[in-house]
């Protein structure tokens, strides 16, 4: 109340006038950085593994763009503490306040915690006397808290088509700006390559990343350091120049520091880069992990083993029964026909001028070949997507898709598992929701640091797929579906490689990270079930022919441990007989005769008996292996795959491919 008995009035807030409003706008920048785990950056851990999958993968496009054998380099540089303060300019300090921080622990604590490691270093100490094997000790929980963060430099070099140099700080520092957002087949999952771990960098590190390009008609380097102005999705150029090119170097370096986990994803970055070997046998890889400690470090070389590369996707047409409302208002508005007529023999895949003039028909009396495609009312446009969606129309061709074939796929099994036997199988080109897809799959038995039981290698649009394995229908087919056992195949003892790589315009990825395909679509789920059964298929008549030889072996075995027993018995015999023959007690045949005499006159003897009775066994075993292979429908001499050596540079030749083979003609 106030002093004359009225009541306080509360102070309002000034009313907001028409033209303001309370929404707020995000740039695309803005929202993938708020939402790192939908493009894989989830933690430092991942973060550090997708940022060397971008790379990788961009270095592929760009190489394969120009059919440049891909030579990838690729760099994990460790950054301690010190080095990167020095980087961004501060000072190291000495802690002043020690209970401040995570990692303080009492003296009580740090006393159990010692004793606890003295203990451990005895029992180990121990075992080693004994010649036990002896584990690694594990790192204390106080040896890093958890504010402490751990930073690498990640280098990527190729030798792939470079960048134009006016586009560089575009193509790195604008989100959703890039060249693959056409309908083909791309390795990418977001279109954001590069892009995340720029904003990944300025989230953990804030320092910018750095460029170098070049492209084949260039006589200089590009170079350019930006980050990214997240508000405003547009790039903040630090440095912008053109370098001496020297060397006539053509491709793209890209280096930037962010923070990581190595620790953790080291297995899943080493396991990434050995599929994409498997799956790419025509590239050569490098990388190199370089430690603030000596031991720490890692190089592993994949050597190219095939010149041979995959056609370069080509971008097609959308399918009639591909499409929905908006993208057909979204072509209306891009395409430069100006008839009816025109917008759907050109905008559409399957659609001739017979066909397009008989769906107008279809569509209704407004409509004509002749009408302005631009005219066309909403409800209009609601006519063509239902007429699209109940019409029929030809499926579209796999020419747009480039697999890895099946030639290709072999070569990358071989090179890195080498197995005791492996089949390969590539399918015809089929459909789902107007889609095309190819799936190739390989299975192997047997290899090099396989484990025992099903190991799956998936993979979409040629790249590794490491994460939520469970749920894909790779993973449900081979576990569930396959009857192992009916092809020879012991599914938990053999080691069993099993390779499934599916290629398409449209990937139908589960889940916001893109990490599997659903087991849902069906197309998909039987072609996957089809190609494993084909390889299972190939592998048992490899497994027959071993089985087959294994027994034929055992069985030459088994007959000729008894041949000195059976040679020494009836050697022993023949010699009682040729006694009573001498005696003429009794009368034999002519041929009896023939042997008792030989025997008499030691023309046989034991050793003479056994290698005949040896040979004898040799003749039996291959007259019954004859016939088991005859009864199998096993050829005699049973075929094996031939890989041949590359050639060097300089030679002129013409490649014949089939699904399965290349033939060089060498000029």
């Amino acid at each position: 109340m106030g002093n004359d008995g009225e009541p306080k009035k509360r102070k309002s807030k000034s009313p907001k006038t028409p033209n303001e409003s309370a929404l707020k706008q995000k740039s695309p920048a803005e929202f993938f950085a708020e939402n790192k785990n939908i493009a894989g950056f989830d933690n430092p851990g991942k973060s550090l593994y997708t940022t060397v999958r971008e790379l990788v993968e961009n270095s592929l496009d760009s190489a394969e763009s120009i059919s440049e054998l891909p030579v990838v380099e690729i760099t994990i540089e460790e950054i301690g503490k010190s080095k990167f303060n020095s980087m961004i300019g501060l000072v190291d300090r000495e802690r002043v306040d020690t209970k401040l921080y995570d990692d303080y622990e009492t003296e009580k604590a740090r006393e159990r915690r010692l004793a606890k490691e003295a203990r451990a270093q005895e029992l180990q100490a121990k075992n080693a006397a004994l010649g036990k094997k002896v584990k690694e000790p594990s790192a204390t929980k106080g040896a890093k808290g958890r504010g402490e963060a751990s930073f690498y430099r990640v280098t990527c070099k190729d030798n792939g088509k470079g960048m134009p140099h006016d586009d560089i700080p575009n193509m790195f520092g604008r989100v959703l700006s890039g060249t693959k957002y056409g309908l083909k087949q791309t390795r990418g999952k977001f279109g954001l390559g590069a892009k995340m771990a720029l904003i990944w960098s300025k989230m953990s590190t804030g320092l910018p990343i750095e460029i170098s390009s070049s492209m084949r008609s260039h006589n200089f380097i590009s170079f350019c350091k930006l980050d990214i102005d997240i508000h405003r999705n547009i790039p903040h150029v630090h440095l912008h120049e053109k370098r001496e090119n020297k060397d006539r170097w053509h491709g793209a370096e890209i280096q930037v520091v962010i923070e990581g986990n190595w620790t953790t994803y080291r297995s899943k970055i080493l396991h990434y880069m050995r599929q994409m070997a498997v799956i790419t046998p025509y590239a050569q890889f490098l990388f190199k992990f370089v430690s603030e400690v000596a031991e720490k470090n890692v190089t592993i070389r994949f050597s190219r083993r095939t010149d041979v590369m995959p056609p370069v996707p080509v971008e097609t047409k959308h399918h009639p029964s591909s499409v929905d409302l908006l993208l057909i208002k979204g072509l209306i508005a891009e395409t430069s026909k100006g008839t009816l007529l025109q917008f759907l023999q050109h905008e559409f895949v399957n659609i001739g001028k017979s066909l397009a003039e008989r769906l107008i028909g279809e569509m209704g009396p407004e409509f004509s070949p002749k009408m302005a495609v631009k005219s066309l009312t909403s409800q209009q446009i609601v006519r063509i997507h239902q007429l699209f969606r109940q019409a029929k129309f030809d499926d579209p061709s796999g020419g747009c898709l480039s697999p890895a074939g099946e030639y290709n796929l072999r070569l990358g099994i071989i090179k890195e598992l080498h197995p005791d036997m492996v089949a390969t199988y590539s399918g015809s080109a089929q459909v789902f929701e107007g889609h095309p897809f190819i799936v190739e799959a390989g299975v192997s038995v047997g290899g090099k640091d396989v484990k025992q039981g099903l190991n799956i290698f998936r993979f979409a649009n040629r790249i590794p797929l490491l994460f939520e394995q469970g749920g894909d229908v790779v993973t449900r087919t081979a576990m569930k579906r396959i009857n192992w056992s009916s092809y020879k195949i012991n599914q938990t003892q053999d080691k069993i490689g099993v390779f499934l790589s599916i290629v398409s315009t449209k990937i139908p990825f589960k889940g916001t990270g893109k990490e599997y395909i659903g087991d849902d679509t069906k197309e998909i789920a039987s072609a996957v079930k089809s190609a494993i059964q084909q390889c299972c298929i190939q592998l048992k008549s490899k497994i027959m022919r071993k089985i087959q030889a294994r027994e034929q072996q055992e069985r030459k075995r088994n007959l000729s441990k008894y041949v000195p027993d059976a040679t020494n018995a009836v050697y022993d015999v023949l010699k009682e007989i040729s006694k009573f023959h001498a005696s003429k007690k009794r009368r034999y045949k002519e041929e009896e005769e023939d042997v008792l005499r030989k025997v008499q006159s030691r023309s046989i003897t034991k050793e003479t008996l056994k290698e005949m009775l040896a040979q004898y066994v040799e003749k039996v075993d291959y007259e019954m292996a004859l016939e088991y292979a005859t009864q199998s429908g096993v050829n005699e001499e049973p075929r094996e795959a031939i890989y041949i050596q590359a050639l060097e540079d300089g030679y002129n030749f013409t490649d014949l491919h089939s699904s399965n083979l290349v033939f060089r003609f060498i000029q």
